[in-house]
This record gives C-alpha cells, sequence and structure tokens, in this order.
C-alpha cells in the first residue's frame, strides 16, 4: 500500500470519528436542554383554588390534578385543568384543556390542546372547541386565531378566530364562518 493511500484511510477514520464525536455532544446538549427547564418551587396535586382580582372580585377558580410555579418567574404551568370564569352575573363559563399556563399576576390565561369553553348553565347550551384559547379575567375576553367549532342545540358554527365577551355572553368569529342547521330530533 502506497503512503497515498494510507493517508487517505486515516483522513477519512478521522472524519468519521470527529463526526460520531460531534454527534453525540449535540445529543447530550439536547437532553441537557430538556431536563434543565426548571424546578419548580411548589408543586400541587387535585387541588382547587380561586385566584381574586384586585378589587377582591373572582378573577376565575381552578382544578386540576397538578400545577407547577416556576421560582423565577412565577408562572404556573397545569396539567389538564378546568377554569370556572364568571360573568357579570356571578354564572361561569367553564374552560378546559390538555395543558393551561398563569402569568404571575393571573391576568392572563393560556389554554392548549383539546381546548373547550362552555357557556353558564341557564343560558344557551354554547359550546366552543379549538386548539388554544388565551383568556384575560380582568377584561372577561377570551381570544384565539385558531380554528373553532361551536355547538349548540341545532346549529354547528365553524370559524377561524375567535373573540368571546364573558361578561356580555357575546362570542364573535373572525373570518371563514361556515354555519349549518341540524334540526333536533
Amino acid at each position: 500500500m502506497n503512503w497515498r493511500t494510507a493517508l487517505t484511510l486515516t483522513l477519512i477514520a478521522a472524519s468519521l470519528g470527529i463526526g460520531i464525536a460531534i454527534q453525540q455532544q449535540q445529543e447530550r446538549l439536547r437532553n441537557t436542554d430538556n431536563t434543565a427547564r426548571y424546578h419548580s418551587d411548589y408543586t400541587l396535586h387535585d387541588f382547587q383554588i380561586t385566584t381574586l382580582n384586585k378589587d377582591g372580585s373572582e378573577a376565575f377558580t381552578l382544578a386540576a390534578p397538578r400545577l407547577e410555579r416556576n421560582p423565577e418567574s412565577r408562572e404556573m404551568d397545569i396539567a389538564t385543568p378546568s377554569f370556572y370564569f364568571p360573568d357579570s352575573k356571578a354564572r361561569r363559563w367553564r374552560a378546559q384543556s390538555r395543558t393551561a399556563w398563569v402569568n404571575a399576576d393571573g391576568s392572563e390565561v393560556r389554554l392548549r390542546d383539546e381546548v373547550r369553553l362552555e357557556a353558564p348553565e341557564g343560558e344557551s347550551q354554547l359550546r366552543m372547541e379549538t386548539a388554544s384559547l388565551n383568556v384575560f379575567p380582568d377584561a372577561g375576553i377570551a381570544s384565539t386565531d385558531a380554528e373553532v367549532l361551536i355547538t349548540q342545540p341545532g346549529t354547528i358554527i365553524r370559524g377561524r378566530g375567535l373573540e368571546a365577551q364573558l361578561d356580555a355572553n357575546r362570542v364573535t368569529l373572525k373570518s371563514e364562518v361556515r354555519s349549518r342547521y341540524v334540526p333536533n330530533p
């Protein structure tokens, strides 16, 4: 074997070794990023809490199997929550999702994955489903830019984007609105 072939084989082996080492290092960094998210300063299991506005009135009630609070930002991550947002007549809108996030002062709630929002009992049997929903309890507003499905007896409405004024029990779809009448049996 001549020296050029030996040099070529040595360079190929070195390149493969360096490539494998880089790939392993990147994998370790990815795993470190996922585990170093944060360590919560407290975790609640199977709980119910009521959050108050600055004036002492109820902002929302929350029940969930698990809540973790970030000690640095004071934000909360919640698994499979059920939120109850009061309207002006003390009736409650019910919102459920797979996950939720609440900011430090409780003025913003972000519901994600399989979100359902139901009008208060005694009102229409209105039910909304979407992938994400942002609720601002102080303002009494819920909104999303995602696709929305609204059902109530006799009607199915689809659209993109929604703004719900919870105090006024008013829902506005922003675009691509389609409605279908479904007779009750």
